[in-house]
C-alpha cells in the first residue's frame, strides 16, 4: 500500500511537496543516465527518490569566495572548515544546504565538499581516485536517508556517508575522506583569519540563510525516507560522532557524552567540545538555531596532533551504516 506523506523535497529542497516513497532502481529515461545499473553492491530496492531529478539540486562547480572581512555571517553560523596545503576555506551550511556538493580546488588539489541535511553529514572527499579527477553531481536519490551522488566521469553512484561507489562501473571503489571541521564561523575566523568564505554565485537563486527543514533535528524520528531499523536506547535523532581511521568507522559516541565531559579520549582520539555553533536544522533562520557547540577531534599522526576524520550525524544514520558498533552514551 502506498503511503503518501508530506516532506521537504529530497536532500535539500526549497519547498514542501507531497511525494511517494518508493524504490527507484530504474531512473527515468529522460534523465539520460549513462550509469551501468546492472553493477551494484546494494539492494536496489533501498534506493529511493528524494523528489528532485538528476541534478535537480545543483552542485556548485565554479565556487565563489570572499575574504573574512567581506563575509556577513554571524559568529555562531555553522560552516565546514577545511584547509589543505596552506589554503583554508569555509563552506557555510546556509549555502551548502541548497546545493549539497561543492566541487572545488583547495591548495592546488581537487576536493568535493558535501553536506547531506537529512543526515547532517558534512564530509570532504579527495577529488582524485586512481589518478583520475572526479567531480560530482546529485542523483536526486537517497539510501538510508543519505545523499546518493554521482561522478560525472563514469556516472557511477556514490553513497555520501561512506564515500563508496554502490552502483555503476566504479562499484566498490572508495573515495578518501579528508579531515574537516563542522564549526562556527567565529571558530574558523580565529583559526584562519586569512581564509576564504563560500558565497552564492547567484544570491537570488535560493533562500540562502534559511533552513527548509525547520525543527528537523527536534523530531522524534527522521522523515519517512528512512524505513530501516532504529538504534536501541537512544533517540534516532540524537547527535552522535562517528570516529574514522584508515577509512573505517572505529567508534560512535553520543554528542551529549562529549558535551558533559568537555574533553575526553577514546581509542587514540581526543575529543573537545566548546559552545558557540548554531544548529542548521532547527529554526527557519539558521543563525537563530540552538547552540550545538564546536567539536574538535584530533589524533597523533607522525608524532604530531592533527585533525582526525569524523562525522557529526544522527544516531539512526550511524546505526544504519554501522549497526555493529555500539553507540557509547
Amino acid at each position: 500500500m502506498k503511503i503518501l506523506f508530506k516532506v521537504l523535497t529530497f536532500v535539500c529542497a526549497s519547498f514542501l511537496v507531497t511525494t511517494t516513497s518508493m524504490a527507484d532502481p530504474n531512473p527515468a529515461g529522460y534523465e539520460n543516465w549513462k550509469t551501468d545499473f546492472s553493477i551494484h553492491n546494494i539492494p536496489m530496492v533501498e534506493v529511493q527518490s528524494g523528489g528532485p531529478q538528476k541534478d535537480g539540486i545543483p552542485a556548485i562547480d565554479d565556487p565563489k569566495f570572499v575574504s573574512i572581512p567581506e563575509a556577513t555571517h554571524g559568529g555562531n553560523e555553522p560552516v565546514i572548515g577545511f584547509s589543505h596545503n596552506g589554503e583554508a576555506k569555509a563552506y557555510p551550511l546556509s549555502v551548502l544546504m541548497w546545493h549539497e556538493i561543492a566541487n572545488d580546488v583547495v591548495g592546488g588539489h581537487p576536493f568535493a565538499v558535501t553536506y547531506c541535511p537529512l543526515c547532517n553529514a558534512a564530509i570532504v572527499f579527495d577529488g582524485m581516485l586512481d589518478g583520475e579527477k572526479l567531480d560530482f553531481g546529485t542523483t536526486g536519490r537517497l539510501r538510508n536517508s543519505d545523499l546518493l551522488m554521482y561522478d560525472r566521469q563514469s556516472e557511477s553512484w556514490w553513497q555520501q556517508f561512506s564515500g563508496e561507489a554502490v552502483i555503476g562501473v566504479k562499484t566498490g571503489k572508495k573515495m578518501k575522506i579528508a579531515p574537516s571541521r563542522l564549526e562556527s564561523f567565529a571558530s574558523f575566523k580565529t583559526r584562519f583569519p586569512e581564509g576564504k568564505v563560500l558565497v552564492p554565485n547567484d544570491p537570488s537563486l535560493r533562500q540562502y540563510g534559511r533552513n527548509p527543514y525547520v525543527d528537523y533535528d527536534l523530531r522524534d524520528a527522521p522523515y519517512p525516507f528512512y524505513s530501516g531499523a532504529m538504534p536501541d536506547g537512544i533517540s534516532p535523532m540524537a547527535y552522535v560522532v562517528v570516529l574514522r581511521r584508515d577509512g573505517e568507522a572505529k567508534r560512535v559516541i553520543a554528542l551529549s557524552k562529549i558535551v558533559s565531559a568537555g574533553e575526553m579520549m577514546e581509542d587514540g582520539f581526543t575529543l573537545r567540545w566548546t559552545a558557540g555553533r548554531a544548529s542548521a536544522l532547527e529554526t527557519a533562520n539558521i543563525s537563530e538555531g540552538r547552540d550545538l557547540g564546536n567539536l574538535v577531534v584530533t589524533e597523533i599522526i607522525e608524532g604530531k596532533e592533527a585533525d582526525a576524520v569524523h562525522d557529526l550525524t544522527f544516531a539512526f544514520v550511524a546505526y544504519a551504516f554501522h549497526p555493529e558498533i555500539n553507540i557509547q552514551q
